[in-house]
């Protein structure tokens, strides 16, 4: 496993990350999310990302549990804040009300005192957006956060937010946390380049297109069994858009590139992301360590210039480059 610095900042965070978006407490039962973060540690994986909605909370629990007896120093620990944790009116958004209660609730279920990464899960249009940032200001001032980012932002956003960033005084950004694949570049046009410029470090999520680019799905069949396109719990739907059969016969077309490489179409897929500048980590997820261990030996995979430009002309008719499309919706509508 190697190390990069996220963003600008002082912290290294392993090149690829581990995440428990759709699988602990889900998808996959207690037991086996544990065995998958051992595999995670084991593979030289020291960044774990989760949030507190995820799983309905119970996502961040089993990270603990499996996280129990490592010691606190060795690994950076990300989680997020945003999305409905409850049925309240103020349980969602990026009030101060819901980001301090929230940040409290995290600490609790993930058995810490800091947050290593603390992150605005997405733009929150009802709430002054000074008033978030001087919590996540404050929460930074006393210990329980050392850094700070956010999610699926547009360079417009984060543009406002370092302005005022800068003209109070608070704490900058360091990290951007984007949906990032060869499938997906809707960050390349405006986001990618002003994070680049303002030292903010792209912690990437999905870099297989929800698995689609590990070349399990095939144009004209029927999604393997227990894979995420036959998730009813909203791994499925997350997946749709990349599962039109012209998608699909493009991802195809991706195996011999990874055949001449001796290397499988996943890690192609994570080495792809992680050849593209600015990005400081990839995040994967598994449900078996044995994809854990696979997927880790991306790191360090180096691509030559002509073996990117084959990928990008190879999915060139199928990729998503519209800046428009990171988007963020009203939590409270």
């Amino acid at each position: 496993m190697e190390y990069r610095r996220l963003g600008n900042s002082g912290m290294y965070v392993s090149e690829i990350s581990f995440g428990n978006w759709l699988t602990h407490g889900s998808q996959v039962e207690s037991d086996a999310a544990v065995k998958c973060v051992h595999a995670a540690l084991d593979s030289g994986i020291t960044t774990f990302d989760t949030a507190d909605v995820y799983a309905g909370t119970k996502a961040e629990v089993v990270l603990a549990k499996a996280l129990k007896g490592v010691r606190r120093e060795s690994y950076e620990l990300f989680t997020k804040v945003y999305w409905p944790t409850g049925t309240g009116k103020n349980d969602r958004g990026l009030s101060r009300k819901h980001i301090m209660e929230s940040v409290h609730a995290s600490l609790k279920r993930l058995k810490t005192d800091h947050i290593d990464l603390y992150q605005m899960h997405r733009f929150d249009y009802e709430t002054p957006l000074e008033e978030s940032l001087s919590a996540f200001d404050d929460l930074i001032r006393q210990g329980k956060v050392h850094y700070i980012g956010f999610s699926e932002w547009d360079a417009k956003q984060i543009s406002e937010a370092l302005k005022i960033q800068d003209a109070k005084g608070y704490t900058r950004f360091v990290s951007s946390q984007p949906q990032y694949s060869a499938l997906w570049r809707v960050i390349e046009a405006q986001v990618l380049p002003l994070s680049l410029k303002n030292g903010i470090g792209q912690i990437v999520w999905s870099p297989m297109a929800q698995g689609v680019l590990s070349g399990k799905y095939e144009a004209g069949k029927k999604a393997p069994a227990g894979s995420r396109a036959t998730d009813k719990k909203g791994g499925g739907a997350s997946v749709s858009k990349f599962m039109s059969k012209e998608t699909l016969t493009a991802v195809a077309a991706l195996k011999p590139i990874a055949n001449s490489l001796n290397i499988s179409m996943s890690q192609l897929a994570i080495a792809w992301v992680l050849n593209n500048p600015g990005v400081s980590s990839a995040i994967m997820g598994a449900s078996k360590p044995s994809q854990v261990k696979e997927n880790a030996k991306a790191s360090g995979i180096k691509l030559s210039p002509e073996s990117m430009a084959l990928i990008n002309t190879v999915l060139a008719p199928v990729a998503e480059m519209d800046p428009a499309k990171t988007l963020s919706p009203n939590p409270r509508a």
